[in-house]
């Protein structure tokens, strides 16, 4: 063999010794051979949402110029739980066929009216579950539904694949796109992990989404709540009184001071009785000159009205205003 021919066979024989130890060092095989294909990822990772009993997604995500952070349970055919939260509110909601059920005091007061009778009914309303439409939570299809998350961000959208890597522990592919890194388990059934959007990217309305998915196949337990406020039906609130009128006809010495009350709620559930409070003051310098406070008892019904009576340590109410404010505790 001549001279040129002894180099060739050197240089073909470099590449494969050079392969075969880069194969052999780390069990890693050569061109990606052995890992599973883009396809079989894609696949996986849609129906590990469309054909799981169940799962779960957790993370965070801006909206409306809002940070949030979410915690999903799906129970595919029976219902979801849902927690949603803000710096300032919380809200959580269990929807079951099409009746959703929530609960969260400070987010059902950002989204009732400033007058007496909306803020009567936030307070009543106090920690309990109350229906309400499910269109008030996040709607995010694109991320809890398979084939619609494969449309917005597999398929042709991918640009980049990365192998080799780890999230939460699990070992994973991330397919990437211009919309979002899409993180993928390396073993089958390739179930998805995680759904982290790009910085300008928004998808459902949202932005700066990081997503991760847990518990394939896990059992919630997802139950519509007993005892729930429905505020199309007042009489599901706890009492809520108003005055109606104040009597200071029986203010002599001793001062008895009474007020006709109206229930616009209902009897039940209240965490206190009602009371109300009888405060006199001097009509010309406004000097608080007593105070008394009565128990609302029994309760009346829904729209049904009664009237309380207490005694104030002063002479006369021929110069004073007396004034009768209700507390109603409402809910625990």
């Amino acid at each position: 063999m001549n001279s040129f021919g002894r180099a060739v066979r050197r240089w073909l024989a470099g590449p494969a010794v050079g392969l075969l130890a880069l194969a052999t060092a780390g069990c890693v095989q050569p061109f990606n051979l052995g890992a599973p294909t883009t396809r079989a990822l894609q696949s996986g990772a849609a129906g590990s949402l469309d054909g799981s009993s169940s799962f779960e997604l957790a993370g965070t995500y801006s909206q409306s110029s809002k940070a949030w952070t979410i915690d999903l349970k799906q129970l595919r055919g029976e219902g979801r739980h849902v927690t949603v939260s803000s710096a300032d509110a919380s809200l959580e909601a269990v929807v079951v066929g099409d009746k959703a059920y929530f609960r969260g005091q400070q987010f059902l007061s950002q989204h009732m009216g400033t007058d007496p009778l909306s803020r009567s009914l936030v307070r009543a309303a106090g920690s309990a579950w109350w229906k309400g439409d499910a269109g008030t939570l996040p709607a995010m299809p694109d991320f809890t539904d398979g084939t619609r998350m494969e449309a917005a961000f597999l398929g042709p959208v991918v640009t980049q694949r990365f192998d080799h890597l780890s999230e939460g522990g699990v070992a994973a592919v991330n397919l990437s796109g211009p919309r979002a890194d899409v993180f993928i388990a390396a073993d089958p059934p390739y179930r998805l992990l995680r759904v982290h959007l790009k910085q300008g990217a928004a998808i459902d309305g949202v932005i700066d989404a990081d997503l991760r998915y847990s518990n394939f196949g896990t059992a919630f337990s997802i139950a519509a709540p007993t005892d729930v406020i429905d505020f199309s039906n007042l009489t599901t609130l706890p009492p809520i009184y108003t005055v109606v009128a104040v009597d200071t006809t029986r203010c002599a010495s001793p001062c008895v001071v009474g007020a006709m009350l109206k229930n616009l709620g209902g009897m039940n559930g209240a965490k206190a009785p009602s009371t109300v409070t009888f405060n006199m003051t001097d009509s010309a310098s406004g000097q608080a000159l007593g105070s008394c406070s009565s128990v609302v008892a029994p309760d009346v019904g829904y729209n049904a009205t009664t009237t309380v009576a207490c005694t104030i340590s002063a002479a006369s109410a021929n110069s004073a205003i007396v004034t009768a404010t209700p507390d109603n505790p409402g809910r625990g």
